[in-house]
C-alpha cells in the first residue's frame, strides 16, 4: 500500500540517524582523553572518613586525619600522601601509571587496589589486589608485592623485604573498626591516637612490649582504654597536657 511505502524511506532515514548518533558519540567518547591536568587536595578530621572519586573513575579511601594531593599531568597520575592513610582502588591505564608519594618511598601501580599509611617512622604499603613496585630513595632499592603482600620503608629510604599480611585486618578502618592481632600496645596507642584529640602513650618498652588482640570500634576509642586493664596488667593515667599514658600495673 502507498502509505506503508512513504513511511519506509522514514524509517530508513531514522534507523541511520540514530546508527550515526551512537558512532558520534562512541567515537567522541573513545576519543576523549581525560584532563591532561588535574591538581587538587583533599583532607580528613579527626575520626571522619571520606571517599573520593578522581577523574580517571579510581577512588580514594581516606582514613582519620589525612592529607592528599593528588596532581596528574598528560602521562602521569600522582598522588602526595601528605599525611594519614588512603586506600586506592585504581583504574587500570598502562599509559599513565599511578604513582604514591609518601615520604621517602613511592608506590607505582597501573591498576590495583592497595593501601598506604604514613606515619612519622615508616611508610607502610599492603596490596589488596594486583601488583604494586615499592621504591626507596635509590633507584635499585625495589620491592614488588602481589595481594596478601606489604611493605614498610624506613626515614632513611631504605625499602624492607616482602612480607604476609592480612588486608582485610589492616584496612578495616574502612567499616569503622580497629583489628588487633597479636599488636604490641606501642602499636596498638599509635592506632589509636589517630582517632582522639590528644595522644595516646605508652610508659615503658617494657609496658610497649605487651600483645593484644582484640577488635574494637574507631568511633569508641574511650571503650578500648577501658577494656585494656581487665585484659592486660596495665592501668591508665592521664597526664597534665590532658593525654593518657599506659603505665604497668
Amino acid at each position: 500500500p502507498q502509505p506503508r511505502a512513504k513511511r519506509r524511506p522514514v524509517l530508513r532515514y531514522a534507523v541511520a540517524a540514530s546508527v550515526l548518533a551512537v558512532a558520534l558519540g562512541l567515537g567522541l567518547f573513545s576519543g576523549l582523553d581525560h584532563p591532561a591536568t588535574y591538581n587538587a587536595e583533599f583532607r580528613t578530621a579527626l575520626g571522619e572518613h571520606r571517599q573520593v572519586a578522581l577523574p580517571d573513575g579510581s577512588l580514594m579511601d581516606l582514613n582519620s586525619r589525612s592529607v592528599v594531593a593528588v596532581h596528574y599531568v598528560k602521562g602521569q597520575r600522582g598522588i602526595e600522601l601528605k599525611q594519614g592513610e588512603a586506600m586506592f582502588s585504581v583504574e587500570h591505564d598502562t599509559s599513565r601509571p599511578f604513582v604514591v608519594d609518601a615520604g621517602a618511598g613511592q608506590v607505582t601501580v597501573t591498576g590495583t587496589r592497595f593501601d598506604v599509611r604514613r606515619d612519622d617512622d615508616q611508610t607502610r604499603v599492603v596490596v589488596e589486589a594486583g601488583t604494586v613496585k615499592v621504591q626507596g630513595r635509590s633507584s635499585d632499592d625495589i620491592v614488588m608485592l602481589t595481594a596478601g603482600r606489604g611493605t614498610h620503608v624506613d626515614t632513611r629510604g631504605q625499602v624492607a623485604a616482602a612480607y604476609a599480611v592480612n588486608p582485610e585486618e589492616l584496612t578495616a578502618w574502612r567499616t569503622g573498626k580497629l583489628v588487633f592481632n597479636n599488636a604490641t600496645l606501642g602499636e596498638v596507642a599509635r592506632e589509636v591516637s589517630r582517632y582522639r584529640e590528644q595522644p595516646l602513650r605508652v610508659s615503658a618498652p617494657a609496658v610497649s612490649n605487651l600483645r593484644l588482640t582484640s577488635v574494637f570500634k574507631s568511633t569508641d576509642t574511650d571503650a578500648l582504654l577501658k577494656a585494656l586493664p581487665h585484659i592486660l596488667p596495665v592501668a591508665l593515667r592521664t597526664l597534665p597536657d590532658g593525654s593518657q599514658e599506659i603505665i604497668s600495673r
